[in-house]
């Protein structure tokens, strides 16, 4: 749903979309910033408070729109009308949201777009395409009905949505460490506000990222697939989802090799969403 979420900066091996990757595209300075007026600056940092605003909106009800919980319509609402119809508009659904988000990560596309909106405000921009995907998701989604699976024991469904929900703060967790309001925009155009120019992440590897190349990734996949009842709806949107996300891994990975030479190594070393441990030594 991507850095997220947001001065030095230093970036881990994630993307600035909310999968991993290492920023691949660097901004450059805010050019012809010292002709910019103010109330062009004010302007654009309103736009990425804003963005940023209804992004946090939209995660809490992403949350309670997968886990059924708190929302008045869910991914398992009510089913109505014709199942083919149904499926086609989901299908549709997954797709634009897909195509956005690949599309709009990739450095030729963030070269166009500051073309049409000031530097500063590309982040921002993505952000709030973002949003405005998962909430014509969230309006036009519609149910199939059926049944999967359904956990009855109290402990297991205790377990899967404890798991589900540890998924989620993986994922908003893991954003911070990434530095969370670069990914979402803020710094971008609070560092415009105030007329200094903006300076790259380094790349470094917290904790989560010498476990795995992409805990973010993880943290979605725990949150789409960790439920006590798995309805067809649910369990299209998961399957979709995960498929997104290792077709999208291996787009962003080949990027990250061109652009960062370290990348490679990092590759080699630690894996992609399993982590590995080491054996347990065998006593004498």
């Amino acid at each position: 749903m991507n850095r997220s979420v947001f001065d030095a900066k230093t970036i881990s091996p994630a993307t600035h979309r909310g999968d991993p990757e290492v920023l691949k595209y660097k901004p450059r300075s805010v050019a012809g910033q010292s002709q910019t007026t103010p109330a062009t600056r004010v302007a654009v940092f309103v736009y990425g408070v804003a963005a940023y605003a209804l992004f946090l909106v939209t995660f809490l009800y992403a949350y309670g729109w997968v886990g059924n919980l708190f929302v008045p319509s869910s991914i398992d609402s009510q089913p109505s009308g014709d199942i083919l119809v149904a499926l086609t508009i989901d299908f549709v659904l997954l797709a634009l949201f897909a195509m956005q988000h690949s599309l709009m990560a990739r450095p030729f596309f963030k070269k166009w777009l500051t073309r049409v909106v000031p530097q500063p405000a590309e982040r921002s921009t993505y952000v709030l395409a973002s949003s405005l995907a998962l909430i014509a998701m969230f309006v036009f989604w519609r149910p199939l009905g059926g049944m999967v699976w359904n956990v009855d024991h109290e402990i297991a469904r205790v377990a899967l949505y404890s798991t589900c929900a540890l998924g989620w703060l993986i994922v908003l967790g893991t954003t911070f460490l990434i530095n969370h309001f670069d990914l979402f925009g803020l710094r971008q155009v609070w560092l415009f506000l105030r007329g200094r120019p903006y300076t790259p992440l380094r790349f470094v590897t917290p904790l989560p990222y010498r476990m795995v190349r992409h805990p973010l990734y993880v943290g979605w996949l725990l949150a789409f697939w960790c439920t006590p009842t798995m309805s067809a709806s649910h369990l299209i949107f998961a399957i979709a989802t995960t498929c997104y996300i290792l077709i999208a891994i291996q787009l962003e990975e080949r990027d990250l090799i061109a652009q960062h030479p370290e990348y490679a190594e990092y590759r080699k070393r630690v894996p992609m969403l399993v982590p590995k441990f080491p054996p347990a030594r065998s006593s004498a």
